[in-house]
């Protein structure tokens, strides 16, 4: 039969068979964030569609392009395209500015653009990323990059290159803009649409055309870096001296802009060639405008975020082993349905325990049950029938072993148990040594 609705396009489901995937990935990145003083804020999927557009900035893609937006009772609302803006909005909305700083949060979450789906690229995609609000020093742009380095070494990912660049503040920028558009408008004739209209409104987004005519013109363009002022240059420079302290390795490069207007002064990526053309699973930067645009006053700002399924899609094709889930400690085999309410109850008293038990629910005949005890690997199978249920005394068997052990069904089963399941754990790891 035909299945009647599939799932939209640029979507994916995570099943229980890949979980494992997301989970070790999850836990890689909030454990490395903990160490480094953040903690978890969570956030609405849709916002007023004003916070993209001051944000994000109207001469984005993103913004032009990309976002999902509703009117529902005459007001605009959009499904969030990044977590950054969301996250700052939350800090200025909860007071969090108040506190003491820097402030430090991070997130996991969803994101919706409508790009052409292909390989490490979705509609929507989820994001681990991370904002600190208070400092200006470059020696936080150097601890946060330094955090995304640690996850992904923890991840064991390999040939990952960080570029970095800076792209100054409005000051030396308006300079650079100026350069910027003299270079463009002799080429004018040979932009995209959406390129003309960038040329008087924001020229650098020019840079970060996907088009590849504007991004052929592009690579003869002025570089920011030679009209950077004293204050962001020397930002810049301690920077580098600060990465080179850690020694982390880093390759300067201007091109690198950001798709995104709130960016000031440092930007980076940490970049891979084992997906494709969709290379880059890390990207952030300083943001020390977006906080006082968003109606807080001036306040310094940075970040990153990084795509899930792209950092699982490289771990993926680098070979990485990722964790495993646990499996099945009990299945509980009804020899028929007159065991079963006894099953139930041992399985009941015993999942209050912590441990994960199963018991047949189905109807299946005991050899199908000890099947089906073998799909799921069950670490340990007992069988109930008659004889069992009135002497209270049954076996256990290790799946793995073989062996069989007699056990008293009794109110102390549970404590007996786990001492059984314990000495099996170590026994094994005795064994492999």
């Amino acid at each position: 039969m035909a299945l009647l609705i599939k799932r939209p396009n640029g979507t994916e489901d995570v099943t229980p068979k890949n979980i494992a995937k997301w989970h070790t990935v999850e836990h890689v990145v909030k454990e490395v964030a903990s160490c480094y003083g953040f903690k978890e804020i969570r956030i609405p999927t849709f916002e007023n569609t004003e916070l993209f557009q001051r944000s994000v900035g109207e001469t984005t893609d993103v913004v032009q392009k990309e976002m999902y937006s509703v009117i529902a009772k005459e007001t605009k609302f959009t499904l969030r395209p990044e977590g950054t803006a969301g996250t700052i909005r939350a800090m200025l909305q909860n007071g969090m500015l108040n506190d003491a700083m820097p402030q430090k949060a991070y997130y996991i979450l969803s994101c919706f653009r409508h790009e052409r789906p292909q390989a490490g690229r979705l509609r929507e995609f989820h994001q681990f990323g991370l904002e600190m609000a208070g400092s200006a020093k470059p020696s936080a742009d150097a601890d946060i990059i330094s955090l995304a380095y640690e996850i992904i070494q923890t991840l064991g990912i390999k040939n990952t290159e960080l570029k970095i660049n800076s792209i100054g503040c409005p000051e030396c920028r308006a300079e650079y803009h100026k350069a910027l558009k003299g270079f463009f408008e002799d080429r004018k004739s040979d932009l995209c649409e959406t390129c003309l209209s960038r040329l008087d409104k924001n020229p650098m987004r020019i840079l970060d055309c996907k088009s590849p005519i504007c991004s052929e013109i592009a690579k003869d363009a002025p570089v920011i870096l030679d009209f950077l002022c004293e204050e962001c240059s020397e930002h810049f420079n301690k920077l580098k001296g600060y990465l080179d302290n850690l020694g982390i390795i880093y390759t300067v490069d201007p091109t690198i802009v950001r798709g995104l207007d709130y960016y000031t002064k440092t930007v980076f990526e940490f970049v891979t060639t084992d997906i494709g053309a969709q290379g880059t699973i890390c990207g952030g930067g300083r943001y020390d405008g977006l906080i006082q645009e968003l109606g807080g006053h001036p306040t310094p700002a940075l970040g990153f975020a990084m795509g899930l399924e792209r950092l699982i899609l490289t771990m993926e094709n680098q070979g990485i082993e990722f964790d495993t889930e646990d499996s099945c400690t009990l299945y509980i085999a009804p020899m028929d349905e007159a065991a079963v309410p006894a099953a139930m109850k041992l399985a009941h008293t015993l999942r209050k325990d912590g441990f994960w038990v199963e018991y047949d629910t189905v109807g299946r005949s005991l050899k199908s049950q000890m099947k089906y005890s073998d799909k799921i690997k069950a670490k340990f199978t007992m069988v109930f029938g008659e004889n069992e249920i009135n002497s209270k005394i049954a076996k256990l068997k290790n799946m793995k072993t073989g062996e069989e052990l007699e056990i008293k069904l009794d109110d102390d089963f549970s404590s007996k148990f786990l001492d059984i399941t314990v000495d099996g754990m170590f026994s094994g790891i005795l064994s492999d040594l």
